[in-house]
């Protein structure tokens, strides 16, 4: 798999896949989990997206993750009931035939053989049910498999001619977040940090955030890499009305952009509170 070194790492991104979440029917655990798994590697998540079970939707949104060079984690729709169109749907992005992978056809048989001891009866690969759950190992043509350690019924990694990757792993958070571990610890290692993020901010009161915005701008311009943020909030229980204005960034980045927002700040008449950071 083709990597690219830090600190000029690939966006990563999120897609989460499912009728049951967009209705309501579930909550979504996925985006809170895969920021957190992130974080512990010194990674961010830049961006996620929420598709129901439409097979063009699903096409069009894979699509534009294959032709970007992002790191992809996309979860749900890779079962094998009719419902489930993420497998399809990754060959038609890619304009590849799905096939039955090797690996992932002597995985999913040992586990239908896991299947009739636990249930006491004899093993039949032919049986209709078994030659079915097959199904669940038809990839893209050049798929890689993702080991689910829960039940040996692997996900799977395609790359995108835009030299991203997306990694195709189940719904249920009990495979879906191991096997994106796994696919953290053992492709993208090199881009993990101890250190990689740091937030410092101050509290502000009695200001508008279009006076703060050419500050904002300078802060940016001047300190490649960092992100100035700006978040206002009307009710808030302990400051009440006031804007978090901050920077974000690699740490020492963030040393040296801060104490310019604070200087920047001076030109203001403003009434200031307590100053947060965040690892």
């Amino acid at each position: 798999m083709t990597h690219v070194t830090h600190p000029h790492r690939p966006e990563i991104g999120l897609i989460i896949v499912g009728d049951e979440i967009l209705s309501g029917k579930r909550a979504d655990k996925h985006l809170p989990k895969t920021i957190e798994l992130l974080s512990a590697r010194g990674l961010s998540l830049d961006w996620a997206e929420y598709v129901g079970d439409s097979p063009e939707r699903i096409t069009r949104t894979l699509k534009r993750a294959f032709t970007s060079s992002s790191v992809v984690f996309s979860c749900g729709g890779i079962g094998a009931t009719p419902d489930d169109h993420t497998r399809q749907c990754a060959g038609r992005a890619l304009g590849l035939d799905l096939v039955l992978h090797q690996d992932a056809e002597a995985l999913i048989r040992e586990r239908m053989k896991d299947i009739a001891k636990e249930q006491g009866v004899p093993y039949e690969p032919d049986h209709p049910n078994n030659v079915h759950r097959l199904n669940m190992g038809m990839f893209p043509v050049g798929a890689e498999i993702i080991p689910n350690a829960y039940n040996k019924i692997p996900g799977f990694t395609c790359l995108g001619p835009g030299g991203g990757a997306v990694h195709f792993v189940p719904g249920f958070p009990v495979m879906a977040w191991p096997m994106i571990e796994w696919v953290l610890d053992t492709h993208y290692r090199h881009l993990f940090l101890e250190a990689a993020w740091m937030e410092k901010s101050i509290i502000i009161f009695g200001s508008m955030e279009a006076m703060l915005t050419p500050l904002m701008e300078h802060i940016e311009q001047e300190f490649d890499g960092i992100k100035v943020f700006s978040l206002p909030s009307v009710d808030h229980a302990e400051y009440g009305r006031h804007i978090e204005l901050g920077v974000k960034g690699e740490p020492t980045l963030v040393e040296r952009a801060y104490p310019a927002l604070l200087m920047g700040l001076r030109e203001f008449d403003l009434k200031f509170g307590p100053e947060l950071v965040r690892p």
